[in-house]
């Protein structure tokens, strides 16, 4: 099983999801360095700004540290507003409908959806969004996505 749990992080500007799979809620901080590291080393970018829906894993006396020793500004929507985080909270819908209708469609067990997830965000960064002039994959890395086998 690769975790129950799911933080996922998706840039404004090129629509790249990330992908972290938790086994409790309270890996959160863990995952967001862990995040945090790869967008610099492996995207050559910096995290300016982390919306989010005021979920108790961002408003640790940990993070907020982390959070202002990096110049991270925080942007907490108001309660009960989702739409403030459309982008993200569309996201998390396509990914989890996708992952339903992928789970659906097979004999496997349930403990294979974390798989699914990362599969589907995969997905989703490589191939061509509405909102972005290239793929996302290619406007959050700089380039183009390995799909060989």
């Amino acid at each position: 099983m690769k975790g129950k749990y799911v933080n996922e992080y998706t840039d404004d500007f090129s629509r790249y999801g990330f992908i972290y799979l938790m086994h409790h809620k309270s890996e959160a901080f863990e995952k967001f360095k862990e995040f945090k590291n790869e967008v610099q080393n492996q995207h050559g970018k910096s995290i300016k700004a982390l919306r989010s829906d005021r979920g108790g894993e961002y408003l640790s006396l940990d993070f907020d540290e982390l959070r202002k020793e990096c110049g991270i500004v925080s942007q907490l929507t108001p309660p009960g507003t989702p739409q403030w985080n459309g982008v993200s909270e569309r996201r998390n819908r396509t990914l989890l409908d996708m992952v339903r209708s992928m789970m659906s469609h097979t004999d496997l067990p349930t403990s294979f959806w974390g798989y699914a997830l990362e599969t589907t965000a995969f997905t989703l960064n490589s191939v061509p969004s509405k909102s972005v002039q290239k793929t996302p994959h290619v406007m959050g890395t700089g380039k183009r996505p390995n799909i060989s086998l």
